[in-house]
C-alpha cells in the first residue's frame, strides 16, 4: 500500500515538473514575441490617435486638442468631392480585384516547384522566383520601361523592326487602355514567387502517405494534384483569400506612385496615392485622414464578411 502511494506521489511530481516545463517554454515563446508586439503597438495602434485630425479643422503646428471640432464635416466632403473619389474607388477595387482573380498563380507555381525532384534545382528556382519581391518598385519600373518604351523598348523593337507587325511602337505605359493589365502583370510578376513559398510550406505539411496510397491505387500526377494537393492547401488559400478581400481597398502605394503619369492618372490613381496627394501635396490633412479612416472601416467590414462567408462554406475562418 505504501509503495502504491509513493508511486502515485512520484507520478504527480513528474506531472508537475512537465507542466512547469511547458509553462516555462511558453514564457520563452512569449518573451521572443514581445519585441514584435511592442513594435505593433508603437506603429499600428498608437498612431490611431491621429484619426482625431479627421474630426477637426487641423492646421499644422496647432495641437489637435486646440483645433476646432467639426464632427463629420470631412467625411461628408468625401462623397461630395465630385467624381474624383468615385474614380479612385473604381481604380482601387478593379486593380485589387484583378490581383484576387489571379491569386491561383502562386498556387500553380508552388505545385510545379513541389514536383521538381532535384532539391538543388528546386531551391535555385524558388530563390529566383522570390527575388522580385525584394526589388524596389523603382527598379521594376525601369525594367518595364526598358521593355515597353516606344522607341527603344524590347517589345516594340520586336513588333516593329524584327517582325514588322506594327508600323510604329505602342506606348504601353502611357496608354490608358493598357494601364490595368500592365499594373496587374507587374504585381503578379513581383509577388507571386514570394506568395508561392507559403503554399510550398502548406504542401510540405501534407501527409506523404496519401500520395503513396494514391500511387498504389494507380492515380497519376494530375489526379494526385487534384484530389490530394489542392484539398490539402485549400485552408491556406482560404486564409489568403480572406486577407485579400480585406485588403481590396489597400491596393498599395509604391507601385502606382512610380507608374503614375498624366496620361494614365485616371486609371491608376488609387486610395493610397489619393490620400498622399490630398494630405502632403494639397496640405488638406483633415480630408486625407477622413479618407484613410473610411478606408480602414470598409476594409474591416469586408474582412468580417469574407470571414463569415468562409466559415459557412468551409467551416473555419480567421476569427
Amino acid at each position: 500500500m505504501l509503495e502504491e502511494w509513493m508511486s502515485i506521489g512520484n507520478m504527480s511530481k513528474r506531472q508537475s515538473l512537465m507542466q512547469a516545463s511547458r509553462l516555462s517554454h511558453r514564457y520563452v515563446l512569449l518573451f521572443m514575441a514581445l519585441p514584435s508586439f511592442i513594435l505593433l503597438i508603437l506603429f499600428s495602434y498608437i498612431p490611431i490617435w491621429g484619426w482625431a485630425i479627421a474630426f477637426v479643422d487641423y492646421i499644422p503646428g496647432v495641437p489637435i486638442r486646440e483645433s476646432t471640432f467639426v464632427g463629420f464635416k470631412y467625411f461628408s466632403r468625401i462623397f461630395s468631392a465630385g467624381s474624383e473619389f468615385f474614380m479612385v474607388i473604381r481604380n482601387t477595387v478593379v486593380l485589387s480585384g484583378l490581383r484576387i482573380l489571379l491569386s491561383p498563380v502562386p498556387i500553380l507555381l508552388a505545385i510545379m516547384i513541389s514536383e521538381v525532384a532535384n532539391n538543388r534545382y528546386k531551391r535555385l528556382v524558388q530563390t529566383l522566383m522570390s527575388l522580385p519581391n525584394f526589388i524596389s518598385w523603382i527598379v521594376v519600373y525601369s525594367l518595364f520601361f526598358s521593355l515597353l518604351s516606344v522607341n527603344e523598348g524590347l517589345i516594340n523593337q520586336i513588333l516593329v523592326n524584327k517582325t514588322g507587325l506594327l508600323d510604329r511602337g505602342i506606348d504601353f505605359l502611357a496608354k490608358p487602355e493598357y494601364s490595368w493589365p500592365m499594373m496587374t502583370i507587374a504585381n503578379v510578376w513581383k509577388e507571386s514567387g514570394w506568395v508561392a513559398i507559403i503554399y510550398l510550406a502548406a504542401i510540405s505539411g501534407i501527409d506523404k502517405e496519401q500520395y503513396q496510397a494514391a500511387q498504389i491505387d494507380g492515380a497519376n500526377k494530375l489526379q494526385q494534384t487534384l484530389y490530394i494537393t489542392i484539398p490539402g492547401i485549400l485552408p491556406t488559400f482560404a486564409v489568403m483569400f480572406i486577407l485579400s478581400v480585406g485588403n481590396i481597398f489597400n491596393a498599395g502605394f509604391d507601385q502606382y506612385f512610380v507608374f503614375n503619369n498624366a496620361m494614365v492618372h485616371e486609371q491608376i490613381e488609387v486610395i493610397d496615392t489619393y490620400v498622399y496627394r490630398l494630405g502632403l501635396q494639397n496640405a488638406n490633412f483633415s480630408l486625407a485622414t477622413a479618407v484613410g479612416v473610411f478606408k480602414t472601416f470598409i476594409s474591416i467590414t469586408l474582412l468580417l464578411i469574407a470571414n463569415t462567408v468562409n466559415k459557412k462554406i468551409m467551416g473555419n475562418g480567421l476569427l
